[in-house]
């Protein structure tokens, strides 16, 4: 049998004259591995009678386990001494800035949805909302728009096979109108509601998509005029905008829904190849846009939704919400709204933590 001690005492001396963990690796599999030479003394052991095992198995397996602890701990100490050493030669500048980690961002459509709830809210509006997929009666006929109105053209309205449990066909909206009628029907009057969401219509160029979005407003009460109707929106673009020099021009229109009807335009000029809005159209260097239409709403409309036009009157306005955030925050290509290009929203996306506020200004940093 090998002298157990002799080769104790040797393992131990060179396992503690190790100098780095390579070292010490390449003795465990030299002492300990399959074919390592305590472990071809464990071996030894089944070609020994009962009596010799009983006798050297005990110092067999102790050698070993002397081995594997005095390995274990010289690589702690191995160890210690690499971290000591790191600690030592090098340093962390905790000046730097924490790597930037990907984060969502508020799509410019959602956050002027946002901002619009905002101001709305604050001249006593509430939000009002209706279901996408509509009847034709809400949509067009109970807006005063007959038969033969060119929206209800097959090429310019999404229609369905369907029709409702009363025979009318069914559509994909294509305002947020039929909202409007709701509402009248459901509440009565007073109201003053705006109607934001999404609008589908057959169209598709740099300022027009099939699917877009779209903000209607109604206040019907009694007394209603259009000097309520032109200072509303005025108060609501100049917070929208965050210009006291928004300057407003109505124009006589005509839309099935309201009588009188005006669109209304808004006085603007170029600043460094961006349409900008604010000053008067007339000025020098300025011109006018026209961006919403509007009027009072018609007395046949008041009458479909179930009340009194004697009694009761009112206005109604409409805007495309896209349309807004492109004039506000400087984007030209609507179809872009729709592509899901993540270099677009990381560029004009906004910050969870940019929530419109009158008291801040409802506009936020893109």
């Amino acid at each position: 049998m090998t002298d157990l001690a002799t080769m104790r005492e040797s393992a131990l001396t060179r396992i503690d004259e190790a100098q780095d963990a390579a070292a010490l690796e390449s003795l465990r599999v030299e002492l300990l591995g399959k074919q390592g030479s305590i472990s071809g003394l464990m071996k030894t052991l089944g070609k020994m009678s009962p009596e010799e095992r009983q006798s050297e198995a005990p110092k067999i397996q102790g050698l070993r386990s002397d081995v594997a602890d005095a390995i274990a701990a010289k690589k702690d100490a191995l160890d210690s001494a690499e971290l000591e050493r790191r600690l030592a030669s090098e340093t962390l500048d905790l000046t730097l800035p924490e790597p930037q980690s990907p984060k969502g961002s508020v799509h410019p459509v959602s956050q002027v949805m946002d901002e619009l709830a905002e101001i709305f809210a604050d001249l006593g509006f509430s939000v009002a909302t209706g279901p996408e997929i509509e009847d034709d009666w809400h949509n067009f006929t109970a807006l005063n728009m007959a038969e033969t109105h060119p929206a209800r053209a097959m090429h310019d309205t999404f229609y369905f096979p369907d029709v409702d449990s009363e025979g009318r066909r069914m559509l994909l909206r294509t305002h947020t109108s039929p909202v409007q009628i709701r509402s009248m029907v459901k509440q009565g009057a007073p109201i003053r509601i705006i109607a934001p969401g999404r609008v589908y219509r057959s169209d598709s160029d740099a300022t027009h998509t099939p699917m877009f979005h779209q903000v209607e407003g109604l206040v019907i009460d009694k007394d209603i005029n259009l000097g309520h109707l032109k200072w509303t929106l005025e108060t609501f673009l100049k917070a929208f905008f965050e210009r006291d020099d928004i300057v407003l021009r109505l124009r006589p229109s005509y839309f099935p829904f309201t009588e009188p009807s005006v669109e209304v335009d808004v006085g603007w000029q170029d600043v460094n190849g961006r349409r900008v809005l604010g000053g008067d159209g007339d000025a020098p260097g300025h011109g006018w846009m026209e961006l919403l239409g509007s009027g009072m709403v018609n007395r046949r409309v008041i009458e479909f939704a179930g009340l009194d036009p004697d009694e009761w009157q009112g206005f109604a306005f409409g805007v495309g919400v896209d349309r807004l955030a492109m004039l506000k925050y400087g984007m030209d290509d609507l179809r872009a709204f729709f592509d899901g290009d993540q270099r677009w929203l990381d560029h004009y996306g906004f910050s969870p933590f940019d929530q419109p506020t009158l008291s801040a200004g409802v506009g936020a940093s893109a």
